[in-house]
Parts: structure tokens; C-alpha cells; sequence
């Protein structure tokens, strides 16, 4: 087998010492266009994980790498003078320079033929004369450039300027730091790779970089700059350079990672911002995964498909989290006036990879430390704390998200609505929210939507209200009111979403006349005296929620329903006063929110959920979704529900863990508004991650309650918490403990052993 290597970085490198050793009999080419001495940045971090997976597969490298690696456990966060510690992390790290030597003697060691100084020959050519091609050639790849109409690569650059940089020291911890200087916020990342040397990144966003005139500045100039702004730091040393360029970081996603008998792996396959590890980690892993599909599978076509199947999925995972990091990094002057201990809390957390629990088991002292900040009493987790909002006090954080049952009769709740929201109520949820509830019969998304346009139906949901607060003594329940615009006269859930009614479909209103999807019926533009009438019927269905027993009222902005509808310009082409600025497409949403709250009892909060993203261009920003909070929260909302997108059918989410979370977050810290978090909040160490990072201040969650209605008492069992924030009901008091099970221990040695 005859394998050409396009790259000689420690992915290629090691990708050909392992498909060698697995096979003495292949013939490896790796071509380098660089000296073998030649390289970029200066140290390399890789986890325990990556250096298990190496110690499994090379021994000899794994013993080499060994003898180099730095090891430390701390992470510093500086900020405003005050420096925060947090222990038992765990990292090894050593130079770039020296990874690749003892990569190169392995290699050499081996047979691998290394053409140093030697550009590689055209990937169509190569893949003409050998069995595999592996691109191994970076985030500028020219082969994957080759054959772009195959890999549909992705490439987005992201906001903010860095340049790496040494310094000529040991640090010893990991050590993040803040200046704010007369241009903005600059920061720094270090960390030491060897007894004597230290890698240090200064990163700022553009505009910050312009403004301190970087721009300008030359490799020297530059360092000089960076080593005068954190002199702290660095003790007054200097920072030294190696090729040291500013650049702007560079995410690469790429629809496919193989082509015939061309496959790329590291860089040139997907990056992951610095922040939360290195690329070469990624790419040794992935040079593991390739050596073992090409060792599992005799034919090349299926062992390239079982590496990328392999990989893809841990990449994904890993690039979302890296994403979740850089912009945290952007966007960090939101979080400057945060307390120290949160903040550095916050800026460990940022990924949602590191979380409440593993800092728990990591360094009990100083996450025992950020609860009392938050204002936890002892022993209480932070979800368990109560919130305020207005009048009314959630006895704990969480929140049932509104879901449509799709199970009323003539918009009347009925026993299902009883049950569900009642079974909610029992399990501890803080706040228990309806689906919403539409104000009219033309305003509901199908025939089985409740309604709160009759005095039936207003009596109604006071049977379930009158449950919920004498059943559930600690439980809050909230109506969410909304018309559904466009998006209505559709079928049940279960019989196709969206999908038109077969028959019995009613006339639709909207901002413009815009069908949701083809074939979906086309909305009338709403008038005038229509508005009128639409900003009456929300008021009179609000009056009813008082007369329902409702403790909050929320009004739904957000999913492309009505109100929705108006604010984005997606679904808005009007060019009256309700349509083309921000401004006027505020104006009905904001109407209607006076309308509800000149109604609504002063003492009760008023919520309003947001879409803060379309996920499609031309739509909804998260610029836009700040404007919308702080105008909403003029006009009286004690909180925002922040959820994204189902305003346009073509949307394209980027789905995730917690993935709508970071919206709420900057909400929040740029508004001060309160906010309520939504969107694949799946656990209860997610809850208190985000809460005690001052990204939210209450967590909805809809389907783990479907899985698990008692989903909060289980939480608090889980913690060992048995406080006020989370009262069983008296005839559940017994199932506050889990079942007994069986024993299966196996008997413990405890004689010593023979002679």
C-alpha cells in the first residue's frame, strides 16, 4: 500500500509512524514544505484522553512525550486585580518544536520517507499514484481547495485578533488575565510548556486591535506592545516571537472528509478555537481514528467512512463547545462588572463542557466559594434558591416550558391539561407554565389549541390553578398567551406538523402575506381596525387569566406566530408604520404588551418570550433581540423567555446542549434584564452551571419533564437536598429516597496473599 501524507504537522506525522508501525510493509511518503525545524506557535497541550489513546497505540511515543511534558493542575483568572484559583484540573503540555522531533526520529525510526523543503506533488496526481492520500496540509488546505465541490467546506472567521507569543519563563498555572485598556478589553492566555518557557496568547476583538494600532505594528513592535500591557504578569520580562503573526481565528467544517481515496484529517477537516484545547489534540485523535479503520477494514473506501463516522460526531461535539467558548471571548466585556469570583466561574464554564459538578469534584473550596457569592444558604444547591420577580416568589429556578397538548375541546383544558400541568406542579418545578393559549378561535395554530376567549374556558383553567396551588403548595403557575398568525389552521402534531387541515381550515392574518412553507395557506395582511381587534381579544383573554387564577403572564413573541410575525423582517414586508424599522416592528408587539399589562394585576410579573435569532439570513440578530428586550422591559416585562428560531421554515439552527443559552446570557448582561433560559437544558448540573455564571436567572425545561414529571424533586435527591426549594407533597414524602435495589459487590480481598 502506498500512502502519500500532504503535511508534515504532528497529525500527519503521527498518522504515518502509525499506519508504519501497523504495517512495516506500506510505503509512506510525508511531504513538508517547511524545514524540519520550521514551525509556528510554541506549546502544545494535549488531555489525558489523547495521551491514553497514544500510550495504547505507540508505546515508544508515548515514552517520549513522557519524558518532555510539563503537568499542572491550577487555572489562574485574573481580572481587576483579583486573582482566583481553581484547582485539579489536570493538563500536560511541552514545546511544538520538540513534539515534532520526537515525531520525526519516530518516523525515521520506522521507515517513513520525510521529504522536508519538498511542496507535494498536485492531490489528483498523488491520488492518481498512490492507495491513500491523507491531507494532512492545515486550515489552509489546498487539497481540500482541490476538491471543494466535494468536501462543501464551511469557512467562517470569526471577531477577534490574536497573535502567539513565549514568554521566557515557567507560569505556574494556567493562567487567563484581563486588561481593560483606554481601547477596550484585551486578554491574555498562557500557559507553560516547558521548565524554562511559556506560551502566551493576547487576543482582542477588531475593533480593539485597530483602535490600539496593531494594525500597524510589526512582529517585535507587537510583543514589545503586548508584554508592556501585562507586565504584571510577566514580571516585567519580555515576549518573544517565532513567524508571530495577528490573525482572526477561522472555523472549518467541511459536509465530507473523504473523497475515493483522499481523506483529511486535523485542520484541514475542522478547527476548534484555542480556548478550550488544541488543534493538535484533534488531529493526533484523529490520526488514531484513521490507523484504526484502515487496520479494521481491508477495503480503504469503508475504512475512510468508519473513521469519519467515528470522528464526526466527537468533532461536532467539540466545535460547538469551542464556538460556545470564542464567542464568550468576544463578547467578554459583558461580564466585566461581575463579581470576581463569578466572573472566573463563568469564564470556566463558558464551553458548558467544564460545569458546576465537575468544578464541585475538582475544587470543592472554591465552588463552595461562588454559591455563598451567589447567595446560596448551606447546603443549598443554586437552583434551589428563590427568585422575585415583581410580587410573586418562585420557590426555586426552574421553569415547566410551555407545551402544546393539542388536546383541548373548543379551546376548554380538559383532564389531559389537569394531569399534566398538575403532575408538574407535584414534581417541583418553581414555575409551571401552560402551552400556549390562544385569544381567539381564528388565533389558534389547530383545532385541538386552548383558548382563552370564553368564560368557560377562563373556568376551566381555574380548576386546574386551584389544583396546582392547594396541591402543590410551592408551585407558581403561568399562562402564556398568543395568537398564531400565520402558522395556524394546521393539523395536530402527531398528523404532520404545520401540515394544512384537510378540511375545516379557517382564514389566517398576519404581518404580510407570506405562506410559513409551500403549500402552507397564505395569510391575509392584517388592516388597521384588525389590530384593533387583535389588541382587544389579547386583553380580554388577559382579563380571563386573572379570572383563571394565574400567578404570571407571559405573551408569546416568538416562533413566527403572530407578534412574532411583526418583529422579524423575514415575515415582515410592510411599509406602514407597523413595518421596515425596528422601531415600527415593535410597534404591535408593544401595543399588545400595553394592552395586556393595563389589564393584568400590578402585583403578578409579565414575561415575554422572544425568538433572538431566525437562524437565516436577513432575519432576526442577536443585535436585534437585545433592542427588542430593553424595549419590552421599558414598557413594564419583569423577565425575558429567550428562545430562537421557527419563524421561517428554512431556517438553519445550530443545534446543541444548551445551545439557545447563550442569547439569554447576553440578554441579560448587556440588558439586565432578568431571563429565563431555554433550549436543551437537559440536566440539573446544567441548571446550576448557568445560574451561578450569572447567564440566566430561572431554566426552562420541556422535555425532560415528559420524561420525568418530578424531574426537580429528583434533582434535589440527586444533591442530597431536602429544603424548602424543593418540598415533596405530603402523600409523596415516602418516594423521596430511590427504591432499594439489589446488592451485586463483589467480595473485597482482604487476606494477603499466599506464599
Amino acid at each position: 500500500m502506498r500512502v502519500a501524507v500532504i503535511g508534515g504537522g504532528p497529525g500527519g506525522l503521527y498518522a504515518a509512524a502509525l499506519l508504519k508501525r501497523l504495517d512495516p510493509t506500506r510505503e509512506i511518503t510525508v511531504w513538508e514544505r517547511n524545514a524540519p525545524d520550521d514551525t509556528f506557535g510554541f506549546g502544545v497541550v494535549l488531555s489525558d484522553e489523547t495521551l491514553g489513546g497514544i500510550e495504547h497505540a505507540d508505546p515508544a511515543v508515548y515514552a517520549a512525550l513522557r519524558a518532555e511534558f510539563v503537568r499542572w493542575d491550577d487555572i489562574d483568572i485574573v481580572h481587576r486585580g483579583v486573582r482566583h484559583t481553581s484547582g485539579g484540573h489536570g493538563f500536560a503540555a511541552l514545546g511544538r518544536r520538540r513534539l515534532l522531533e520526537i515525531l520525526h526520529d519516530r518516523c525515521r525510526s520506522l521507515g517513513v520517507d520525510l521529504r522536508f523543503r519538498t511542496p507535494a506533488p498536485a492531490p489528483r496526481r498523488l491520488a492518481e499514484t498512490h492507495d491513500l492520500v491523507i491531507a494532512a496540509d492545515g486550515v489552509h488546505s489546498g487539497t481540500r481547495e482541490a476538491f471543494r465541490d466535494v468536501f462543501r467546506p464551511r469557512l467562517e472567521t470569526h471577531r477577534c485578533r490574536y497573535i502567539w507569543l513565549a514568554a521566557d519563563f515557567a507560569l505556574d498555572a494556567f493562567r487567563f488575565e484581563i486588561a481593560e485598556t483606554e481601547h477596550g478589553v484585551v486578554q491574555l492566555h498562557g500557559y507553560p510548556y516547558a521548565a524554562d518557557a511559556s506560551t502566551v496568547i493576547v487576543e482582542m476583538r477588531e475593533e480593539v486591535w485597530r483602535a490600539a494600532g496593531f494594525a500597524e505594528l510589526g512582529e517585535q513592535e507587537s510583543a514589545d506592545r503586548c508584554a508592556k500591557i501585562f507586565a504584571d504578569a510577566l514580571g516585567g520580562r519580555p515576549l518573544l516571537s517565532n513567524k508571530s503573526a495577528w490573525t482572526r481565528f477561522r472555523t472549518v467544517v467541511n459536509e465530507r472528509w473523504s473523497h475515493g481515496n483522499v481523506v483529511l484529517l486535523g485542520d484541514a477537516a475542522h478547527t476548534a478555537h484555542f480556548s478550550i484545547g488544541s488543534g493538535t489534540k484533534l488531529a493526533v485523535e484523529d490520526a488514531l481514528a484513521l490507523a484504526a479503520g484502515l487496520t479494521e477494514h481491508a477495503d480503504t473506501a469503508k475504512a475512510l467512512a468508519a473513521y469519519e463516522e467515528e470522528r464526526r460526531p466527537i468533532v461536532a461535539s467539540t466545535q460547538r463547545a469551542a464556538r460556545a467558548s470564542l464567542e464568550w471571548f468576544e463578547d467578554l466585556g459583558l461580564y466585566l462588572d461581575q463579581p470576581a469570583r463569578q466572573f472566573a466561574f463563568n469564564l470556566l464554564t463558558r464551553s458548558r463542557r467544564v460545569t458546576h459538578g465537575n468544578l464541585r469534584l475538582r475544587d470543592a473550596r472554591f465552588t463552595a466559594d461562588v454559591e455563598r457569592g451567589f447567595g446560596c444558604p448551606p447546603g443549598t444547591p443554586p437552583m434551589f434558591t428563590p427568585f422575585r420577580l415583581r410580587g410573586l416568589t418562585l420557590a426555586n429556578r426552574v421553569v415547566v416550558s410551555p407545551m402544546d397538548m393539542y388536546s383541548a375541546e373548543e379551546g376548554v383544558p380538559g383532564d389531559l391539561h389537569l394531569v399534566h400541568l398538575g403532575a408538574r406542579a407535584l414534581g417541583g418545578a418553581g414555575l409551571v407554565m401552560t402551552e400556549m393559549v390562544c385569544v381567539s378561535p381564528e388565533g389558534r395554530i389547530t383545532p385541538g389549541c386552548a383558548g382563552l376567549y370564553t368564560d368557560r374556558q377562563a373556568d376551566s383553567w381555574r380548576r386546574i390553578t386551584d389544583f396546582v396551588h392547594t396541591g402543590a403548595p410551592g408551585a407558581a403557575v403561568g399562562v402564556q398567551l398568543g395568537h398564531s398568525g400565520r402558522k395556524g389552521s394546521t393539523r395536530v402534531m402527531w398528523e404532520g406538523m404545520d401540515e394544512p387541515l384537510p378540511e375545516g381550515n379557517w382564514p389566517l392574518v398576519a404581518a404580510s402575506p407570506i405562506p410559513y412553507r409551500p403549500g402552507s395557506q397564505t395569510p391575509q395582511e392584517v388592516t388597521t381596525s384588525q389590530l384593533t381587534s387583535i389588541r382587544h381579544q389579547f386583553a380580554e383573554a388577559a382579563r380571563r387569566a386573572v379570572l383563571g387564577g394565574f400567578d404570571l403572564l407571559e405573551l408569546h413573541c416568538a416562533h413566527g406566530y403572530l407578534l412574532s410575525g411583526f418583529l422579524s423582517p423575514l415575515t415582515n414586508r410592510r411599509t406602514d408604520l407597523y413595518g421596515g424599522s425596528l422601531e415600527n416592528r415593535l410597534r404591535f408587539p408593544l401595543e399588545v404588551f400595553d394592552a395586556v399589562r393595563a389589564v393584568w394585576p400590578d402585583g403578578r410579573p409579565m414575561t415575554v418570550r422572544l425568538s433572538a435569532t431566525d437562524w437565516a439570513e436577513g432575519g432576526t440578530t442577536g443585535d436585534d433581540a437585545v433592542e427588542f428586550a430593553r424595549a419590552f422591559a421599558a414598557h413594564g416585562a419583569d423577565a425575558i423567555d429567550v428562545s430562537t428560531g421557527q419563524v421561517v421554515a428554512d431556517e438553519r439552527p445550530a443545534y446543541g446542549r444548551s445551545y439557545q443559552t447563550p442569547y439569554a446570557d447576553r440578554i441579560r448582561n448587556e440588558t439586565g434584564v432578568p431571563v429565563i433560559a431555554v433550549g436543551a437544558i437537559s440536566s440539573w448540573d446544567d441548571v446550576n452551571s448557568l445560574l451561578l455564571a450569572g447567564r440566566t436567572d430561572l431554566c426552562a425545561l420541556a422535555r425532560p419533564h415528559l420524561y420525568d414529571p418530578h424531574w426537580t424533586l429528583h434533582a434535589a435527591a440527586e444533591q442530597g437536598y431536602a429544603g424548602p426549594g424543593a418540598e415533596w407533597p405530603a402523600p409523596y414524602r415516602a418516594g423521596s429516597r430511590p427504591p432499594q435495589t439489589g446488592r451485586t459487590d463483589p467480595p473485597r480481598p482482604r487476606l494477603p496473599a499466599g506464599g
